[in-house]
């Protein structure tokens, strides 16, 4: 028994590596600038060899105005760069499956090129004995060690394990700790996120929908949502896919236009729980003052000045699921409007 729960859990684990482009991050992070000036950014399920998120913060230490920067990897990686050589490496060595913590208090365009880019890092990477060092353990996030790091950060940015979510968000919540982290739009209806989102802990950032991820060798070709670019690079695309942050940002507070009108036939109760049934965010009618179901795309759009989460049909319907007439739909998000 223990032994296939060593395996189910190292098959899970593999399923978790998924490594975001540079690109998607620059685009979410641009909305939070404000929020990083003389902050400790930690980064604790990053690997410089290929972490976007570790290059992004070092690139842009100086322009956020930093005052740490701490990543910490899982072992080793699956997939190793070769954009960012260790102290621990030499060009034909091959990297080593131990678990880094690089720490960097300062970046400076060391190149004399009048910009700081990855040779900067490289450079300080490599030539300063104090920014790199060997973790003791294996790198994982609920070691003594990460969580004596995370003790120390203001914001957590990371892509974390999408099996481990819910872990790692409360780990996140009992530490008190700001973060901005990539998750799949169902954990919106896991019972503690939900509640965290409910009580306005935690909630959506920018970015709602698909994105596209490098994955390791080992991934096997899939009919759909998957290629392999001209370098033989294996990519897997989602389009469930958001941004769960507690910083706060602009859009949360944007005003969702409502012109429609609530009438009977267009929107129907439900059969096993006393609310009506709106199919699309935009169809939300602007005069109906009570309990509606909305779908899970709403969150995109929700505002906590606008609109009341009041539960989910998961766990507030009977059979869990919504029922219309004698069919059951897809989930939904319980919200009422606020006077």
């Amino acid at each position: 028994m223990a032994g296939n729960q060593s395996l189910n859990a190292a098959m899970k684990a593999k399923q978790d590596e998924f490594y975001t482009q540079i690109d998607d991050i620059s685009s979410e992070l641009k909305h939070y600038r404000n929020h990083f000036r003389g902050k400790v950014v930690f980064c604790n399920c990053d690997d410089p060899y290929e972490s976007n998120f570790f290059k992004y913060f070092a690139l842009n230490f100086n322009s956020l105005g930093l005052k740490k920067l701490i990543a910490t990897c899982y072992d080793g990686s699956p997939v190793m760069g070769n954009e960012l050589l260790l102290q621990f490496d030499t060009p034909d060595s091959e990297p080593k499956k131990i678990a880094y913590k690089v720490e960097i208090t300062e970046v400076d365009d060391y190149n004399g090129d009048g910009a700081v880019n990855l040779s900067d890092v490289a450079y300080l990477l490599q030539n300063n004995k104090n920014v790199l060092s060997r973790l003791k353990g294996n790198g994982d996030f609920r070691s003594q060690e990460c969580v004596e790091l995370l003790k120390q950060a203001d914001i957590v940015c990371t892509n974390p394990p999408f099996s481990l979510f819910r872990e790692y968000v409360a780990q996140l919540m009992n530490y008190e700790k700001k973060f901005l982290i990539i998750g799949q739009q169902n954990a919106i209806h896991y019972k503690d996120i939900f509640y965290n989102i409910k009580s306005n802990r935690m909630w959506l950032g920018n970015k709602f929908g698909d994105m596209s991820f490098q994955v390791p060798e080992y991934f096997e070709p899939r009919a759909t949502r998957y290629w392999q670019d001209e370098n033989g690079q294996k990519w897997r695309s989602m389009g469930n896919i958001c941004w769960f942050t507690n910083l706060d940002i602009p859009k949360r507070h944007e005003t969702l236009d409502l012109w429609k009108k609530y009438t009977p036939e267009e929107y129907p109760t439900y059969d096993n729980y006393p609310a009506i049934n709106v199919n699309k965010t935009v169809d939300i009618p602007a005069d109906y003052d009570g309990v509606m179901g909305v779908p899970i795309t709403f969150m995109d759009k929700y505002n906590p000045d606008q609109f009341e989460i009041v539960d989910t049909s998961t766990t507030a319907m009977p059979k869990g699921a919504p029922y219309v007439n004698g069919k059951r739909i897809y989930e939904r998000i319980l919200i009422r409007r606020k006077k």
